[in-house]
């Protein structure tokens, strides 16, 4: 799928709001499909799968897909399967070719205890969910909850490696979710911006406004996410039971004042360099929209604050 540059620049400066509106209605439509789909899995499992790469929603997606099946009568858990992280042992921690930690790696989750938990919890049993502190990289005694599946409740487990086969082949009746921003958008038969950059716009922005992240240090950190998709995401995203584009034609009107000072800071000498130098020019050939247009249910409030998502 592609939009258009010339209908997102008209419908900016035309009716901002209006714009806006039409993005997110189309989204909750999917939203809803995967919760209907969902339900309808329910029987065979009460767990769901939703895995997707950095920047796509995934965190957003699952509290609405929740909140879905809670107007349906099925009461929903939300689980970030980042919990399931292990304390970062430069010993045993998996390395990238250049040397550095590998925490894309499915092999920094700890894939047994997950296993476990989703045994027990299709039985009916407690698990206690881990939590992990990312500020020290480990993982701490205290756990974050503790869920107890009754008939009419379901659990969903959000996390980049949720698809890995070393889950999925364990738990093939599990229901399994993919997302990603899936649309370029073109001007005159070209594409002008790519359908990743709208997910490395997103994270650029995000890690500023949440993580504290200089805007260098994620970029410079590009390189080896987009390998880890193609290596251990990607691969995997087949055996999906249901996909959707989780882009909006209007966001990057929203992030373009501050993705544009963020992107004037590309590191000369990373991996990736040529391409991330071009993200610059591309973000400045949309217009803006002002965030008081965005809801505070939309999937960027992830990303720009000021959701009631966390």
């Amino acid at each position: 799928m592609a939009y258009q540059l010339t209908d997102i620049n008209f419908k900016t400066v035309a009716d901002p709001r209006g714009f806006v509106e039409e993005g997110d209605a189309q989204y909750n439509a999917r939203v809803q499909e995967a919760a209907e789909r969902i339900l309808a899995n329910k029987k065979s499992s009460p767990i769901v799968l939703l895995s997707g790469p950095s920047g796509s929603g995934k965190t957003t997606t699952a509290m609405k897909i929740a909140e879905r099946l809670e107007e349906r009568g099925v009461r929903t858990h939300y689980v970030a399967m980042d919990d399931y992280f292990k304390t970062v042992d430069p010993a045993t921690t998996p390395r990238t070719p250049e040397g550095d930690l590998d925490l894309e790696s499915p092999l920094c989750l700890d894939m047994e205890l997950l296993n476990e938990h989703f045994t027990l919890l299709s039985r009916g049993e407690r698990v206690y969910v881990p939590k992990y502190e990312f500020s020290r990289r480990m993982r701490i005694q205290e756990p974050s909850k503790s869920i107890r599946l009754k008939e009419d409740e379901m659990v969903i487990f959000e996390g980049i490696h949720a698809l890995n086969d070393m889950i999925t082949d364990r738990h093939p009746e599990a229901f399994k979710l993919y997302i990603s921003a899936q649309s370029d958008v073109e001007f005159e038969g070209k594409t002008v911006f790519k359908r990743t950059w709208f997910r490395l716009v997103r994270r650029t922005v995000r890690d500023y406004n949440f993580r504290g992240s200089d805007p260098a240090e994620t970029m410079a950190m590009w390189a080896n996410v987009r390998r880890g998709e193609k290596n251990n995401i990607s691969p995997f995203k087949n055996k999906a039971n249901f996909q959707f584009d989780t882009s909006l034609p209007y966001e990057l009107a929203v992030f373009n004042h501050t993705a544009t000072e963020l992107f004037r800071s590309v590191p000369e000498g990373i991996e990736r360099f040529e391409e991330l130098r071009m993200v610059l020019p591309a973000i400045q050939l949309f217009g803006d929209i002002e965030e008081a247009c965005v809801s505070p249910d939309s999937l960027i409030r992830e990303f720009i604050g000021g959701g009631i998502y966390g």
